[in-house]
């Protein structure tokens, strides 16, 4: 049977895009869909009066793999933006991540002994044999005030769910760091690309078909008899019609908003961890890239349930949701002309990085004896 494409993509965020771009360098035909009506998934930047608004949230590009940073880098120039968040508690403001910083604004400690000390003996006052929760394995492991001031409403907003409620090992460890560093990652190599994400993308489908607003499952049929084989990632209960159940998630909403002042917060995040602040940060896009203009645009980020119809952003793997994922899976891996992958596919939190290491991966296998 002759086909009209030898693969289609089904997505044009990060890995489908990777796939797509090394599939076309080895001459293959190439046709990629997307239901949204821009390329990039949820790395998409908007233009909105010249600031490059992360759409779907801050993406900061971080790895110490110099192999995947000179291959983002082949797009993009990028800059050399450190993550620096900043915690709100009430008013108070607290450097991120926990550093010598943070604790000499909760107890003014100057040296890290003093710091540790400090830590040490909350962490004994309040310490619980086998946690069972998340509450008790965090004040295990940074003491009540902390955990109190940083961690309790964030967490019980982003999961939407009291902290008693969650399972202990979703926090299996929080770095502290005993110098005055306020660098979020510990990865070599950081940056944003100048001109944001979506030209990355728009590089990499050049030449390649690309249709949006087009959705797989309204022409599934179809779409299955164009191409030879079919990338698809996809949710992957979607997939098989949710055959097994649905796998939960947890979403965002976001509200942009475009403000007359040159600077609303001086820096590009600022997380709101109290549980009375309905969002969990506000993020002020131009300090990513240090655009100038007159204006700038804000986006406030709310946590919310999944429903059926929105985004989903943040699996939630506990034993249940692991467990149908792993019968998804094994369905997955008797389709012969399907590829699964990125984070729906996989039902995984990836970083930015690690989705090109792993479409590096499937291209390389795919490809291995047919170069």
């Amino acid at each position: 049977m002759k086909f009209e494409y030898d693969y289609l993509v089904v997505g044009a965020g990060i890995f489908g895009s990777v796939f797509a771009y090394e599939a076309k360098k080895r001459g293959k035909k190439v046709l990629v869909i997307d239901k949204r009506d821009h390329i990039g998934g949820n790395m998409y930047t908007k233009n909105m009066d010249g600031i490059h608004v992360h759409y779907y949230g801050a993406h900061i590009f971080h790895t110490s793999n110099k192999e995947i940073w000179d291959y983002i880098n082949q797009f993009a120039e990028f800059n050399n933006y450190i993550n620096s968040p900043i915690a709100n508690y009430k008013g108070k403001l607290y450097n991120l991540p926990f550093n010598m910083n943070t604790f000499y604004q909760l107890w003014g400690t100057k040296t890290p002994k003093e710091a540790m000390d400090k830590i040490e003996e909350d962490r004994k006052n309040h310490f619980v044999e086998n946690p069972k929760n998340l509450e008790e394995q965090a004040i295990n492991l940074v003491g009540l005030e902390i955990y109190e001031k940083l961690i309790k409403g964030y967490t019980a907003k982003q999961w939407g769910k009291d902290p008693k409620d969650l399972p202990a090992f979703i926090i299996k460890r929080l770095p502290l760091r005993f110098t005055y560093n306020n660098n979020y990652f510990n990865d070599r190599y950081q940056g944003i690309p100048i001109g944001g994400y979506t030209q990355i993308f728009e590089k990499m489908l050049e030449g390649i078909e690309v249709r949006l607003n087009t959705d797989f499952f309204e022409n599934r049929e179809k779409f299955e008899h164009i191409a030879e084989k079919i990338l698809y990632t996809g949710a992957i209960d979607e997939f098989f019609n949710f055959e097994f159940g649905h796998l939960e998630y947890r979403s965002l909403a976001f509200d942009h908003q475009v403000l007359d002042v040159e600077n609303f917060q001086g820096n590009a995040v600022i997380n709101y961890t109290d549980l009375e602040t309905p969002y969990t940060r506000i993020i002020e896009h131009k300090h990513f890239d240090d655009a100038k203009s007159k204006h700038t645009v804000i986006t406030y980020e709310y946590p919310k349930k999944y429903e059926i119809g929105s985004e989903k952003y943040y699996p939630v793997n506990d034993d249940k949701n692991n467990e149908i994922y792993k019968r998804y899976k094994e369905k997955a891996a008797k389709e012969s002309k399907y590829l699964f992958g990125g984070r729906l596919a996989e039902y995984k939190y990836y970083d930015m990085h690690a989705v090109i290491i792993s479409a590096l991966a499937m291209v390389k296998n795919e490809f291995r004896d047919k170069e």
